[in-house]
């Protein structure tokens, strides 16, 4: 049994491998949370909430570092946007999908590049991350309740979507993922960093270079860095 570590407030699992964090969703249905250093420093109350009664997993170096500064040295970086396909490969054959998120364009496109890798894939449902009010959003729920999905992926961006699988979940108890912009990457609208990057530890570097907006955003890193180095988290 996986014991979480606590970081800042916010519990987050110290998987040593993809399989060890699917092998734990056995017979449970929990939302899984992708944890980096932002979401460590900033979580709100509501978000905490959902992570500490749910799976947080560490997506980022900063989460990573985080669980090896606390003594778990062979807890390993899980990035969400490929834990989803992995989910995917893993249960495909014997369980349903519904997808949330992103523009029409890349929902479609990201549809119809599952079922050529994954002939077979039952997708219940499916629709793009716009939701305009309450109204919609509820109708997003009433549907996954109809259509009674064994795993929903919602990419909406932290906290929207971890707010609106809690709201799912309450209602249909199902495996829940949080994506944030991994339909884009999966169809090619949104560039990730080369391997050998990712393999360095260096991929929120990459990004930073692609967008150099993020700036104030990597600050974050910075200062869990520090906060780390001092015990403080």
């Amino acid at each position: 049994m996986i014991v979480p570590i606590t970081l800042n407030s916010i519990k987050i699992y110290p998987f040593q491998s993809r399989k060890q964090l699917i092998d734990s969703l056995e017979g449970d249905n929990k939302i899984l949370v992708a944890l980096n250093a932002e979401k460590l420093l900033h979580a709100g109350d509501d978000l905490k909430r959902i992570i500490n009664t749910n799976i947080g997993y560490a997506d980022g170096i900063g989460a990573t570092l985080g669980l090896h500064k606390k003594g778990i040295k062979n807890a390993v970086k899980i990035p969400g946007c490929e834990l989803w396909l992995t989910l995917v490969e893993h249960f495909y054959k014997n369980k349903t999908f519904y997808l949330i998120g992103a523009s029409d364009e890349v929902i479609h496109e990201t549809v119809s590049k599952l079922n050529l890798e994954f002939p077979g894939i039952q997708i219940a449902g499916f629709r793009n991350g716009y939701l305009k009010n309450d109204e919609e959003r509820q109708e997003v729920i009433n549907e996954v309740v109809s259509l009674k999905p064994d795993v929903v992926f919602v990419a909406m961006g932290s906290p929207r979507q971890e707010l609106l699988m809690e709201a799912m979940q309450k209602e249909h108890p199902a495996i829940y993922q949080g994506l944030g912009g991994s339909f884009d990457v999966y169809v090619g609208k949104l560039k990730r960093a080369p391997k050998i990057w990712v393999d360095l530890k260096l991929e929120w570097f990459y990004r930073l270079l692609l967008e150099p907006k993020r700036i104030k955003r990597q600050i974050h890193l910075v200062r869990f860095f520090w906060l780390l180095l001092l015990n403080k988290i």
